[in-house]
Order: C-alpha cells, then structure tokens, then sequence
C-alpha cells in the first residue's frame, strides 16, 4: 500500500499562533507513540505571522484516518479551533527522499 501524506496550513487567528503551535507540538508528541506516523513535523513562518504547517507522512490513508478517530485526537482538534481562522490541507503520496 502507498504511504500517505498531508501538508496543512493552518492560519491562527491574530494572535494565538504560539498557542496553536503548543496544541500541534502535543498532536506531535503523541503521534511518537503511534508506529504507523512516520513524520509529524511542526514548522512556523518567518513571513507570515499566523502560518503554521504541518507537514506528516503515514504508513497508509486508513492509518491517517485512525488517528482521527482518536479520543486524544478529538480534543487536541477541539481544543484548537477556537484559536484558527483558516486551513488549507492537501493529499500527498510521498514516493522518496532523504528522511523516507
């Protein structure tokens, strides 16, 4: 099976970027105990102030769709909603590289 990707951009509300990073470096810390979450990197924008992304790479789609379903899950994306003001995501199928 294919691995998964997504690359989300998260735009938090003026503000509450640094919270909003805080919540997504927790997704990040849990997903260390996940096997099938195989990048979950966190990276802030130097020229857009309210840009977060999110850049993670799983062992398949079903996988990605699991942890979702997750009660952790669930309430790292309640918890972060207040704080956004937009998201753009994109499907990847990453195929290689240095780090895959």
């Amino acid at each position: 099976m294919s691995k998964f990707g997504m690359i989300v951009k998260f735009t938090a509300k003026s503000g509450q970027r640094d919270p909003l990073v805080q919540i997504l470096l927790g997704a990040a810390a849990a997903a260390e105990g996940v096997p099938d979450c195989e990048k979950y990197i966190v990276s802030i924008s130097d020229t857009e102030p309210d840009t977060i992304w999110v850049n993670e790479v799983w062992s398949d789609a079903n996988a990605h769709q699991a942890s979702l379903d997750q009660e952790a899950s669930k309430a790292s994306i309640q918890q972060a909603m207040p704080l956004i003001a937009g998201v753009e995501s994109y499907q990847i199928r990453p195929v290689g590289g240095k780090g895959l």
